[in-house]
């Protein structure tokens, strides 16, 4: 009776563990936002709510391709640089040439062909993925500063700035648009393809995928050119945003993706999450910048912050990990009792 009693309160503690990873993402929010309101009354202004939505805009959108990626079981460094080199050829695009459908289409060229080169490297070569997208990182970051040679290039159409300014249905910024469509067809992606389900099984064992008979040099391909297009469009949004585009433009931003990844629920380890509560961690970093910028807190100081803020969202993961093995665990030795009584 003793051991069965202790076995039901552990059961009962896995359950409740299990609900607030479900869910952690939703209660991180609510939390965050009460204290944000408490540290500045400013928060909760019009004005501001527009700023940190078009904020999250394009974290957000980087964290869906993230999400792909980590699901996956990899990581992609290179998203900032990405940004940043997309968003600088469509501004001397329009520079020189004053067409904003051509500049549109090269950002995304951009964002394909450097994504398909992350993943040739990856899956051709069976390079760890931090290594070749860290080097990637830094090539196109090298890139940006020749490109622009460390000056920020203007941009002066009004149509291209829309994209990152203006609003549409009833007064809806224009980013937060995309970002809804962006999130829309992933979610479509992972739940209701082949595909989709072939990036899970990819993440849960790379080995049992082959041997299943999928092609996991193809599927890693397709993921980080998913990756690049994404971060393409959010260099596209950030330049029309800003009214320029910068050497610096996207740096950080990779960190910001996989914070919002993991405050997700998407575990760092592959095969297990979601993309649309990418959506609520991009919105908890967001707050956490915004909230931070109200208090007049330092700027470098930030840094201190995200970076606590993934080492405990990684710890978190890790520890709901555990108990996720200790729950199949004591399932499969309740259901041998059952089976020996």
């Amino acid at each position: 009776m003793l051991r069965e009693g202790l076995q039901m309160k552990d059961n009962r503690k896995i359950r409740l563990t299990e609900i607030v990873n479900l869910y952690r993402s939703v209660l991180i929010l609510i939390i965050i936002s009460l204290v944000a309101s408490i540290a500045s009354p400013a928060f909760f202004s019009i004005g501001n709510i527009f700023n940190v939505i078009r904020q999250i805009a394009m974290a957000g959108i980087v964290g869906c391709g993230m999400t792909f990626v980590i699901l996956l079981g990899g990581i992609d460094l290179s998203v900032g640089s990405i940004v940043g080199l997309a968003g600088v050829i469509a501004a001397g695009v329009l520079r020189d040439t004053g067409n904003v459908a051509l500049a549109l289409v090269l950002a995304l060229i951009v964002g394909i062909l450097c994504g398909a080169v992350n993943g040739l490297i990856i899956s051709q070569f069976s390079i760890p993925p931090f290594i070749a997208t860290l080097g990637m990182m830094t090539l196109l970051r090298g890139c940006i500063l020749v490109y622009t040679n460390g000056s920020p290039i203007p941009i002066k159409s009004d149509a291209y700035k829309f994209i990152g300014k203006g609003d549409l249905l009833g007064g809806i910024p224009v980013p937060i648009l995309i970002l809804f469509v962006v999130y829309a067809i992933a979610h479509f992606i992972l739940s209701n393809t082949r595909f989709g389900r072939y990036i899970y099984a990819l993440g849960g064992s790379r080995e049992a995928s082959r041997l299943s008979g999928i092609n996991v040099q193809k599927i890693e391909w397709m993921v980080y050119i998913i990756s690049g297009i994404l971060s393409a469009i959010t260099g596209v949004i950030l330049t029309a945003r800003l009214g320029s585009a910068q050497s610096t433009n996207g740096e950080g931003i990779e960190m910001d993706a996989i914070a919002a990844v993991i405050l997700g629920g998407t575990s760092m380890s592959g095969g297990t999450g979601f993309v649309l509560p990418t959506v609520i961690g991009a919105m908890i970093m967001g707050i956490i910048d915004n909230i931070l910028t109200l208090m007049n807190v330092n700027p470098h100081a930030t840094k201190i912050v995200k970076g606590a803020v993934i080492l405990a969202a990684v710890l978190i993961d890790r520890k709901l990990k555990d108990v996720s093995v200790k729950t199949v665990v004591m399932e499969e030795a309740t259901t041998d009792a059952k089976h020996n009584n």
